[in-house]
């Protein structure tokens, strides 16, 4: 019994850590860390991936190979490879979380903000206009092989960033100052629908001051929501390229960071 588990536990370990990070990032990532995910599907699916990336992790220099799981060194290799792989689907999740923005923008400029639904991808309340943006960005994920885009980084992490190495700084900041570029994005693509209705809002204004005696109130709400729904309409067509672009812009930076840590 002793031999089977002395070649038992390093095998365990050699697919262990590649589980905690693959795991952390699937928690991160758009689509697949969302609650429509099951929890038992995301570990399925974590568990999967890292006996297959084997071949791939098992020629890695893994520092101090021999780190016993149930240590003090083992649950803090374990923490690092945890923030790695949910540093990495945070960034994925950026180019997601721009299309949320934007549909929560046009709404409120809409006078949909009222209309909230339940939205069975996170189990929040939201607007009907976000849930249907938020649904066009997930076709639009798995179009693109996102999913197959996210196996691949997180497979080249393993040689950028290996147990025991740690994570560099320049990742994590290069990810915080990136959270800005989530609402310049979001603005970009809502400038069309922003502009039309404020000057929509303008002309009705105008013309309550000229006819004080009519109703405009009425009148305005159902205009400035033509008007909005028209502009979003043009606007739509756009979100896919952009998304597309978003992700790209991800990949740069991802691509920069395992460089760094590479030649680093």
């Amino acid at each position: 019994m002793e031999p089977v588990l002395a070649q038992l536990l390093p095998l365990l370990t050699a697919v262990w850590w590649p589980f905690c990070r693959i795991l952390a990032m699937f928690i991160g990532a758009p689509v697949l860390g969302e609650a429509v995910t099951p929890t038992t599907v995301r570990i399925l699916i974590a568990l999967v991936l890292s006996i297959l990336m084997l071949p791939l992790t098992s020629g890695v220099d893994w520092g101090p190979a021999a780190i016993n799981p149930f240590s003090l060194h083992g649950v803090v290799a374990t923490i690092e490879q945890a923030l790695i792989g949910f540093v990495l689907g945070l960034a994925f999740h950026f180019a997601m979380s721009v299309i949320g923005v934007l549909g929560f923008m046009v709404s409120s400029q809409m006078g949909l903000s009222m209309a909230v639904m339940n939205d069975p991808l996170n189990g929040q309340s939201s607007d009907v206009t976000s849930a249907l943006l938020s649904t066009l960005a997930i076709i639009v994920f798995f179009a693109i092989d996102g999913h197959l885009v996210i196996a691949n980084v997180i497979g080249q992490s393993f040689k950028a960033w290996p147990l025991g190495h740690g994570i560099g700084n320049p990742l994590l900041e290069a990810v915080a100052y990136n959270v800005a570029w989530i609402f310049s994005a979001a603005m970009l693509l809502a400038i069309p629908v922003v502009f039309s209705t404020l000057v929509v809002q303008l002309g009705f204004g105008f013309l309550n001051r000229v006819a004080p005696s009519l109703n405009l109130f009425a009148l305005g709400f159902s205009v400035i929501t033509i008007f909005g729904l028209l502009m979003l309409a043009q606007v739509v067509r756009f979100i896919p390229e952009h998304y597309v672009r978003m992700t790209n812009m991800v990949l740069e930076l991802i691509r920069q960071q395992m460089q760094v840590a590479v030649h680093g």
